[in-house]
């Protein structure tokens, strides 16, 4: 008897490891997972887990840039809908899976005490019904807390077109939520997407976004009011399935800014995993480098103080992909340059090529002490590579200044180096292959 439960339970584990890798190829499509600024310590009650410690993979990263480990994985890549873009479309055929709650829950466990992961990205395909998959993915995270008393982090992906209740529950659970608009225009969601709509994404969102500020009052009033989606949400618009400008894109994610709960919105480049479909476009590779064109023009409008129109706009509706969005600009308006870093305010000093947020303060503090030198510029992180263009101080003269040499002579001796050294790395390749 004992013999035959030990092959029982071989075969079910051999089963369950089947279906999550199934299940986990079919989820890394999905690049909403990063997780940030969330605090779930262990109160050493005989609780497992901890957002604010540990050792693991590296796959997203903290608030506090600490590498967190996550299974990413779903509940199901079966799907009642047929959008264009995704491989789990309800036409394509490939391995389906589906786990149940309580394979969902023994998995994440395991591998949590054999150090592998610190914490759970559920997401899912549509089964039967939005509400019936997202009810079995609130008892999935509902086990983990309650039950298995896991206090690593979770980030649940909220299924558009479910119901309120199921969101509120969910976040009760849930570090952080996320709902994807997936196309950047409702036309171009409805022609690669017929069965969904921005009002079946943007109603979880909105739940999302009430919750959390219902329970910031809530807090107030009652210090262990239990915490809803501590993180915030995040939310994924994909790059390059339909011809969205990249001015189009930056407006859309920064309207989503202005919601108090909206922390992140990824950019994922398009994959062609469904080639035959005639209305996505015939693309041999993902566009990257317009992906991450975009991260930095995201990054100048939450850190940078930059607007979105001055980023980008009708004369210049795409992003430069030569040059980073924030030399692009500066390129654009010799005007503003050189400025004197000794003087000027913060807002300008963060807007010249070559310093960040953390030079910018480093800046402002120290020049109180007196005036910034070449040299004290460097030590303090300045890239005075491209930087030396836009600024005066002691040593640089001024004939070496945008104004002076001209934006275009600068982009030139800003690239060219860049552009040598891309050809050498492509003759280097070309040798390796011929021999």
């Amino acid at each position: 008897m004992r013999h035959q439960k030990v092959i029982f339970t071989k075969i079910m584990n051999e089963a369950i490891l089947e279906k999550l890798k199934i299940l986990a190829e079919s989820a890394k499509y999905d690049v909403s997972c990063a997780s940030s600024g969330t605090v779930r310590r262990n109160t050493g009650d005989g609780g497992l887990g901890n957002t604010v410690g540990g050792i693991g993979i590296c796959h997203s990263f903290a608030d506090d840039g600490r590498c967190i480990s996550l299974l990413k994985i779903m509940l199901t890549n079966h799907c009642i809908y047929d959008c264009a873009y995704c491989i789990n479309r309800r036409s394509n055929d490939h391995p389906r899976a589906t786990l149940t709650v309580s394979e969902l829950v023994e998995l994440t466990i395991e591998f949590y005490r054999r150090n592998y992961i610190e914490g759970l990205f559920l997401s899912s395909g549509v089964m039967r019904n939005p509400d019936y998959t997202m009810e079995r993915m609130v008892q999935v995270v509902k086990e983990l807390r309650t039950v298995q008393r896991f206090n690593g982090y979770i980030h649940l992906k909220s299924i558009p077109g479910c119901s309120r209740e199921l969101v509120n529950e969910g976040g009760l659970y849930a570090d952080r939520m996320s709902c994807n608009l997936e196309i950047p225009t409702e036309q171009n969601l409805k022609l690669l997407a017929p069965e969904k709509d921005f009002q079946s994404v943007f109603t979880p969102m909105r739940y999302i976004k009430q919750g959390i500020l219902q329970n910031v009052e809530d807090r107030r009033k009652f210090r262990h009011a239990p915490r809803f989606v501590p993180a915030g949400q995040s939310t994924q618009i994909i790059i390059g399935a339909t011809p969205e400008t990249d001015h189009t894109i930056l407006g859309l994610s920064s309207a989503l800014y202005q919601r108090p709960s909206m922390k992140r919105v990824y950019y994922s480049g398009f994959i062609p995993v469904n080639a035959y479909d005639s209305r996505l476009p015939a693309l041999r590779q993902a566009p990257l480098v317009r992906e991450n064109r975009l991260y930095q023009a995201d990054w100048l409008m939450r850190f940078y103080e930059f607007g979105v129109n001055e980023i980008v706009d009708d004369s210049f509706p795409n992003l430069d992909l030569e040059i980073d969005p924030k030399l692009a600009w500066a390129l654009r308006h010799p005007e503003c340059f050189p400025i004197d870093v000794n003087t000027a305010d913060y807002r300008m000093i963060l807007r010249v090529p070559g310093i960040g947020v953390k030079s910018a303060n480093l800046i402002i503090s120290a020049r109180r002490f007196g005036r910034l030198s070449y040299d004290q510029l460097k030590k303090i992180g300045v890239v005075m590579k491209k930087a030396r263009y836009f600024i005066s101080c002691r040593e640089l003269p001024l004939s070496t200044t945008i104004n002076e040499i001209t934006p275009q002579a600068v982009r030139r001796v800003l690239t060219e180096p860049k552009k040598r050294k891309m050809l050498h790395d492509n003759r280097q390749l070309r040798l390796v292959f011929d021999d």
